[in-house]
């Protein structure tokens, strides 16, 4: 080797490539065996920023081990837990719903297909309830003319005099308008 290249820093070498600190560790030789991830690294292999796991670690629904430098790690199992909460959530599911299944997953192994199939078949009602009041508010608003509905009086959407502001901040909405006469 020239002189001049072996002293050269690795990115003006011809041929080198530069990865990612956390990318070169788990490439590292044994590192696929190592049961602990650190944050950077579950990050990294979710797509979720540290900040989200921080959060989620904040909520119950992950857990971490402290190093003896007093970092985060986390098992590998903490990787389908973190899928399942993405999906959870973009399926609509409170994060309070998904910590109290998860919290029914076993502790210290990776969850089975059939711990799994428990997990989802808790969640189902909930979902077909949502599915079932999409599909009527998508159903009514097919009869509405822009906000000027055919039938004010059976608009799910409808807020006169602002009765809904009892019902304290933020949206409020009911797809069946007889549950909401029933309830002014």
């Amino acid at each position: 080797m020239p002189p001049a290249s072996r002293h050269a820093p690795p990115s003006a070498t011809p041929g080198a490539s530069i990865r990612p600190a956390a990318e070169a560790r788990s490439r590292r030789p044994g590192r696929a065996d190592v049961p602990e991830l650190t944050v950077g690294e579950v990050a990294e292999r979710s797509g979720l920023a540290v900040s989200a796991l921080h959060f989620y670690e904040s909520k119950g629904l992950i857990a971490s081990v402290r190093s003896a430098g007093n970092q985060r790690r986390y098992p590998r199992s903490v990787l389908r837990r973190v899928a399942v909460i993405k999906i959870a959530q973009r399926m609509g599911l409170p994060l309070a719903t998904i910590a109290g299944a998860l919290q029914a997953l076993p502790e210290g192994r990776t969850p089975t297909v059939a711990d799994w199939r428990r997990l989802s078949a808790a969640w189902r009602e909930e979902l077909d309830e949502r599915i079932a009041t999409l599909t009527r508010l998508r159903d009514q608003l097919d009869g509405c003319i822009g906000c000027g509905c055919l039938s004010l009086r059976a608009c799910p959407l409808r807020n006169p005099d602002d009765a809904l502001g009892a019902e304290g901040a933020g949206p409020h909405f009911s797809p069946d308008p007889a549950a909401r006469r029933r309830t002014r």
